[in-house]
């Protein structure tokens, strides 16, 4: 139920299985790493129960210094993960596993402003239903209207996203 080929965008309902693929890949992810790691965090949309979303697992890790995601890193190619760099997203070490793609890791320093926004805002719609819903109604619009831009897929979401960070 995991995987979403290079450049496409669709949603798939959500599913518990994704909790409890976050569950193994955490230990895995721990396993490898623990004594490397302050926490393994699920984020994005496959970590908030009934909404729609991309069939990619989305990990965070949060580490204490961010110029130890390299060498944090390079024990995660054992479970499949490539590293991508600190260029693609802001201020984090990117990876991904897969073809097509079925899990992304986000590696954070502790207290990242990125990662504390992405825990407010999946923590937020674990508890409201009702922007849960809307935003839910967005993604489905956006998907059929971006299939083949994940760009702009993403983009048009941030106005959404930064209303619900900035006012909870």
């Amino acid at each position: 139920m995991l995987g979403l080929p290079r450049g496409e965008v669709f949603l798939v309902p959500w599913t518990i299985d994704w909790v409890k693929e976050f569950e193994l890949e955490k230990k895995r992810i721990q396993d490898v790493i623990g004594q490397s790691i302050i926490e393994v965090h699920h984020i994005g949309s496959t970590a908030v129960k009934n909404l729609s979303a991309k069939p990619i697992l989305d990990v965070a890790i949060e580490i204490k210094d961010f110029h130890d995601g390299v060498q944090v890193s390079l024990p995660l190619e054992s479970l499949g993960y490539s590293y991508k760099g600190t260029n693609i997203l802001p201020d984090r070490h990117y990876l991904i596993k897969g073809e097509p793609r079925t899990h992304q890791i986000h590696m954070y320093q502790s207290g990242n402003k990125y990662l504390l926004e992405q825990l407010k805002f999946r923590d937020h719609l674990r508890k409201n239903d009702k922007d849960r819903l809307e935003y839910e109604q967005l993604k489905l619009k956006l998907a059929q209207t971006n299939k083949d831009n994940k760009h702009n897929y993403a983009d048009a979401k941030t106005a959404f996203i930064k209303s619900i960070v900035e006012n909870n």
